[in-house]
């Protein structure tokens, strides 16, 4: 077996509201596929987190670098597309460009064998994952306040047990939003992501009055270079801290995790170096105590290859309850999120099944995939 072909595939789609963060406003979705075929046929699929034209021009120029390679060499595949771009960036684009092609080498590697990568990755702990709804970002012409609570009251009546909402905003606005979404869920869980639009000053006096409502986590309080920032907010408010959706790879983990600036270590299957590098973190966070929640958005592609690595994560401590894993949901417009697969994953009362297919567990529709392709 050896790589005959790569593609990619571009999907853009404008969308009727937009919606933004603290630190993006979305007009329009966006997701790159990485397809993979070998020359008996096998197909592998990926996906790369983050600017899909960029991540597109990245995985061409490794391209070359894969043609008749063995797609089982994932360990020496990811070590010389790394090492070929090590010079110009170990993080940004070059990694998650070759995360969308290490998912798709790991998809191709399960159908060889004819087991789901969980299996590969050691075995399945879990046939379920519990998720929690990720959604709540700030739309044009409506109370934040009143959008947000009614957006996460919904998701409660529709079973999740979690959410997670957007702040950064201004800590008198946030908070106003905190109240209004915590008397809308009632006991439901409840966490903020800040996508690092606060200064360390503001985030720990935002932390320290929104504790009271019982946040489970504190997420990107700040740009994710200021390290220290992080370890001034994680000693000055009550909350734990989460992070790493940016941390791209086990070498910009690697100090976030020794110095302890975060209570929760958050990298992106798709984004910080697909399957052969998630491992790497996911030992250096139990090595130092850190409980890992992957971050997660993008398609039916991405919910896949996670919920297979959500499936193989041993529970760390080991016990008879042990903490569960938990699968970031993404709820706001995506018309990709499910129509490229032939069996959409959703989730029933908030658990989301493992797929059982050999690879990542899916099929994608082809049909679904040229009405939503803007260029290959």
């Amino acid at each position: 077996m050896k790589i005959a072909t790569i593609r990619t595939h571009v999907l853009d789609h404008p969308l009727e509201t937009p919606f933004e963060s603290a630190s993006m406003r979305f007009t329009r979705r966006q997701h790159l596929l990485v397809e993979i075929t070998c020359d008996d046929g096998t197909v592998g699929w990926g996906e790369c987190l983050g600017p899909a034209l960029p991540n597109r021009a990245v995985v061409a120029a490794c391209a070359e670098h894969l043609i008749g390679a063995d797609p089982l060499e994932t360990e020496l595949l990811w070590q010389r597309l790394y090492n070929l771009m090590r010079d110009q960036g170990q993080r940004g684009l070059s990694v998650t460009a070759l995360s969308g092609i290490d998912v798709a080498l790991w998809d191709i590697k399960g159908k060889r064998f004819g087991v789901p990568v969980s299996v590969l990755l050691g075995g399945r702990v879990r046939e379920h994952v519990r998720a929690y709804a990720t959604g709540a970002f700030r739309r044009d012409g409506v109370d934040r306040a009143e959008d947000n609570a009614a957006e996460c009251a919904g998701h409660v009546a529709a079973g999740f047990d979690a959410v997670k909402i957007k702040i950064g905003f201004g800590v008198e606005e946030d908070l106003r939003v905190i109240r209004a979404v915590r008397a809308a869920i009632g006991e439901a869980r409840l966490m903020i992501d800040a996508n690092h639009g606060y200064d360390a000053l503001e985030a720990v006096a935002l932390g320290r009055r929104a504790a009271e409502y019982g946040i489970d986590w504190f997420e990107e309080p700040v740009i994710p270079e200021q390290l220290a920032a992080y370890r001034a907010v994680r000693a000055g408010q009550p909350i734990p801290v989460a992070g790493g959706e940016t941390w791209h790879g086990r070498f910009a983990f690697r100090e976030p995790l020794e110095t302890r600036c975060i209570d929760i270590a958050q990298p992106d299957l798709c984004g910080t170096g697909g399957f052969t590098e998630m491992r790497r973190i996911a030992d250096m966070a139990a090595l130092h105590g850190v409980r890992l929640v992957p971050h997660v958005w993008g398609t039916g592609v991405q919910i896949a290859a996670s919920l297979q690595w959500l499936a193989a994560q041993l529970p760390d401590p080991p016990r008879r309850d042990a903490i569960a894993p938990m699968l970031e949901f993404d709820r706001t417009p995506n018309p990709f999120r499910q129509a490229i697969l032939t069996r959409p994953i959703e989730h029933a009362a908030g658990l989301v099944a493992v797929p059982d297919g050999p690879g990542l567990g899916i099929e994608i529709d082809r049909d679904a995939l040229s009405d939503v392709t803007l260029r290959e």
